[in-house]
């Protein structure tokens, strides 16, 4: 009997020391899990952290691509706007664009018939003299036909204006054909003077006084008078006529 209650002793104090071990490992363990959870929280704090700056990041980046894609098409709008207006600004009407054609038109006219006819330049003969009858008859048509041209261009001047005036209930208009009849009248007194002048040329070509300096009674020359057929003195005179008239004036 005695020898049985030692064994059950024995046994008993070995499962509490088992016990207590297995309670010792647990506490033991226990911080080392509280350790780790404590890590995995922060790697997770960090993860998430970390992808919020990412995603930050990016919209951020978003918003400045946007940002520069709106401020260009701006840009490009603001620069299309005026281009636009001034577009429209010149794109003139049918009736505008023909009166504007039509007004170019009659001043390469005016312009053609101030400066003279074209005709071809005289070849002089060889040996031949000043003002000869060749050359007399070729400075009569050259007069007689920029004459001509000159009393075409003064009817037409007459009936424009008699079939353009019109009042006008817009003041634009009525400034606007103002100012072209003035330019009208200013180019019809012009051409008259002019035409007097070259009658007074024809008379001196029927004379014989033609292509003769009135100041020094040298000859003006074949090519200065096809250039200016109402020309009365040479360039040496004319010169000095204009450098006279510019110290007067000054």
């Amino acid at each position: 009997m005695p020898a049985r209650k030692k064994t059950g002793s024995t046994t008993r104090k070995k499962k509490t020391a088992a016990k207590k071990k297995v309670v010792a490992r647990k506490v033991a363990s226990k911080p080392a899990a509280k350790k780790k959870a404590a890590s995995a929280k922060k790697t997770t704090a960090k993860k998430a952290t970390a992808r919020k700056k990412v995603v930050a990041k990016k919209a951020t980046a978003k918003k400045k691509v946007t940002a520069k894609k709106t401020a260009t098409r701006k840009k490009v709008a603001a620069k299309k706007a005026p281009a636009k207006k001034a577009a429209a600004k010149k794109a003139p009407t049918k009736k505008a664009a023909a009166k504007k054609a039509a007004a170019k038109k009659a001043s390469r006219s005016r312009k053609s018939t101030l400066e003279g006819p074209s005709i071809k330049p005289y070849e002089a003969k060889r040996g031949e003299d000043f003002m000869s009858e060749d050359q007399r008859e070729h400075f009569r048509e050259i007069l007689t036909k920029w004459k001509m041209e000159l009393m075409e261009e003064v009817d037409r001047t007459v009936h424009h204006m008699k079939d353009e005036a019109a009042n006008f209930p817009d003041p634009n208009d009525r400034a606007t054909q103002e100012s072209e009849f003035s330019l009208e009248l200013r180019t019809r007194d012009r051409e008259r003077k002019l035409i007097k002048k070259i009658e007074e040329a024809l008379n001196s070509v029927d004379s014989g006084d033609y292509g003769y300096c009135e100041s020094c009674g040298i000859e003006i020359g074949v090519r200065r008078l096809e250039a200016r057929p109402t020309a009365t003195q040479c360039i040496d005179c004319k010169t000095l006529d204009e450098i006279r008239e510019k110290q007067m004036g000054g």
